[in-house]
């Protein structure tokens, strides 16, 4: 089996709007969707040293609409619910399994123009309830990120409210000629941003955007 964790090098950013603020801190990661789990889907993520980092393992048909984020010893990190009743597919981003004041949610916004695929809000304490939707000018103020690209192309960028890359997903450069497919990819993540937030981003685009979406519809 060939083996699927990066070689550690960072290309340069894909786009040309406000690159990151340090290119030799980033963080590469190979993510692998693929459990650990025999008969489960998932994720399998690595560092560029071979060890694992990250674990998704619970796409499973008793789990609809919820997914967890695990660090390498199985310690939940977030968890991710699937709002209900809303307009659009809009996700709850807990921390730990707690499944009380989320932390944030990523709605899916889909806009030919700029690429826009999802942004990414921070909620705030008087809006964690069933009261009325915030304002326009609350929504822009609590917008964390944006997330452009194709999802499916495994080529994304996430920029924070200052246009700035904060993190990238990209395909995994092949090795000895044989292509790795869509299901191996790069994830590089800056210091602007939280690793497991970086990766909870990738999850959700999954469910948006990818096949594993009908493991929790």
């Amino acid at each position: 089996m060939r083996k699927v964790y990066p070689n550690g090098t960072v290309a340069a950013p894909t786009t040309t709007k406000s690159p990151p603020s340090d290119e030799n801190k980033a963080f590469v990661l190979t993510v692998w969707k693929k459990s650990l789990l025999f008969n489960c889907n998932g994720f399998t993520v690595y560092d560029d040293k071979g060890d694992l980092v990250f674990r998704v393992d619970n796409y499973m048909q008793g789990h609809k609409g919820q997914i967890l984020l695990m660090d390498a010893a199985g310690k939940p990190l977030l968890t991710f619910r699937r709002k209900k009743l809303s307009f659009g597919e809009n996700w709850l981003v807990y921390d730990g399994e707690t499944d009380i004041n989320p932390a944030f949610s990523v709605r899916k916004k889909v806009n030919i123009l700029n690429k826009c695929l999802a942004h990414v809000s921070r909620i705030s304490c008087e809006h964690n309830g069933t009261g009325s939707s915030p304002s326009s000018n609350n929504k822009k103020k609590n917008l964390m990120y944006e997330i452009q690209g194709s999802y499916a192309q495994r080529s994304c960028a996430v920029h924070d409210g200052k246009r700035r890359i904060v993190a990238e997903i990209k395909k995994k450069e092949a090795v000895g000629g044989v292509a790795f497919g869509v299901d191996v990819f790069r994830l590089i993540v800056y210091p602007e941003i939280d690793t497991a937030v970086a990766m909870a981003l990738v999850i959700l685009l999954d469910q948006m955007f990818g096949s594993s979406r009908r493991f929790s519809s």
